[in-house]
């Protein structure tokens, strides 16, 4: 699986600041905002799963969640601003059926993981969950009709690695997807954008935070992170574009 992981940007600001296309982009790779126009590619297997068969090549599975999140993204009435919560709690349930938050959070915080007890893993996975979610559901808004070619997949024993590129109007974007195969289901664990993986950004800015501090105070953060998001939006703060 080494192979799949090539080296991202360094570490970057936490959280994720100055993501040269996270910023604009982030919301749609994470949350598999994607276009109108989905081009399904050839695929070529390596190694066949030594587990049960998936009911979906890892493209397809890829494919079905995003045809999924394209129905709420494009429905007109749920776009209008009385019915964001709705929109977003739609969104969010569908991403969550694809992604791996628990394996995501476990290699974003690499060594430590293993330091940790089985409370405060559980704990740090729904810290970090919140976390994430909350960071991209505010950029949602930043999707502008980018369409995403679906190129071929890369298959490993119970890896696999859907490539794609997320077009808009003046640029291509690599947009990678990487999934483990779970009780015969795809899930993803990894988005890598323009060649940065947001496991890997995440993985060096909470080592360099346990460098020199300590895992609770990087528990802190995050409760921190997720309160203030949590009374903004109570708050009923107006959303504004990045852009």
């Amino acid at each position: 699986m080494s192979s799949f992981h090539r080296r991202g940007a360094e570490s970057l600001g936490f959280p994720l600041r100055g993501l040269r296309w996270l910023k604009t982009f982030g919301a749609c790779a994470l949350w598999f905002m994607c276009t109108a126009s989905i081009f399904l590619g050839t695929t070529s297997r390596l190694v066949e799963s030594a587990q049960s068969p998936a009911s979906h090549s890892p493209t397809e599975a890829m494919r079905n969640t995003v045809k999924q999140a394209l129905d709420v993204l494009r429905d007109q009435e749920l776009n209008k601003p009385e019915r964001a919560d709705e929109r977003i709690t739609q969104l969010k349930k569908i991403v969550d059926s694809r992604f791996d938050y628990e394996e995501m959070a476990k290699r974003s915080l690499g060594a430590q993981w293993d330091k940790l007890g089985e409370r405060e893993q559980q704990e740090f996975v729904g810290l970090f969950t919140e976390f994430l979610t909350s960071t991209y559901m505010e950029k949602i808004h930043d999707y502008a009709g980018e369409d995403v070619k679906f190129l071929n997949e890369r298959l490993e024993k119970d890896y696999a690695e859907v490539k794609s590129l997320m077009v808009g109007k003046k640029t291509e974007i690599p947009l990678d997807y990487r999934l483990l195969l779970k009780g015969g289901e795809w899930k993803a664990y990894d988005v890598v954008v323009d060649g940065i993986s947001l496991v890997r950004n995440y993985r060096e800015q909470f080592a360099s935070i346990l460098r020199s501090s300590s895992y609770e105070h990087l528990a802190q953060m995050l409760r921190e992170k997720n309160a203030m998001y949590s009374a903004k939006t109570k708050s009923g703060e107006p959303r504004t574009s990045s852009r």
